[in-house]
């Protein structure tokens, strides 16, 4: 990836987003850059419609669409990046970014919790714990006189 930024963006195996599906828009960008900062447009949003993309399958889009709905915006994901000065870094970030959100959004979702019982022993130590705990406050309220 390094070198030209104009090229497919792998995600997963499975996964290759064209660049045909990306959108980029430059603008210029806030922070330090000195005199070239207000003249150089090295600000970058990177757009990609998850919803009308080919690139990922049906089955994997609902999942996307499901995790990223916060994100999106008329189904579009749009990352911005501004943190380096030159155009071509900010370019290589948000593209990294894009993959690394759609990695995640793509993410089989985590075996499903099995709930779990205490044991009888856990529970006598716990009540035990307790009555100790109780008597030593006993202890020191003393009696009343």
């Amino acid at each position: 990836m390094r070198g030209t930024v104009a090229e497919d963006l792998r995600i997963t195996d499975r996964v290759v987003i064209p660049d045909s599906e990306l959108r980029e828009r430059f603008s210029r960008s806030s922070g330090p850059g000195g005199q070239g900062v207000n003249t150089s447009d090295s600000r970058v949003e990177l757009s990609y419609d998850v919803e009308r993309s080919h690139a990922i399958p049906d089955e994997l889009r609902d999942r996307v669409l499901d995790r990223l709905g916060h994100r999106l915006t008329g189904g579009v994901l749009t990352i911005a990046a501004s943190e380096h000065r030159a155009q071509l870094a900010n370019r290589e970030a948000a593209r990294e970014r894009l993959a690394t959100l759609l990695r995640e959004a793509l993410a089989p979702p985590p075996p499903p919790r099995r709930p779990t019982k205490m044991s009888k022993g856990a529970k006598q130590r716990r009540l035990q714990a307790k009555k100790h705990r109780s008597a030593i406050k006993q202890l020191r309220r003393g009696s009343p006189d």
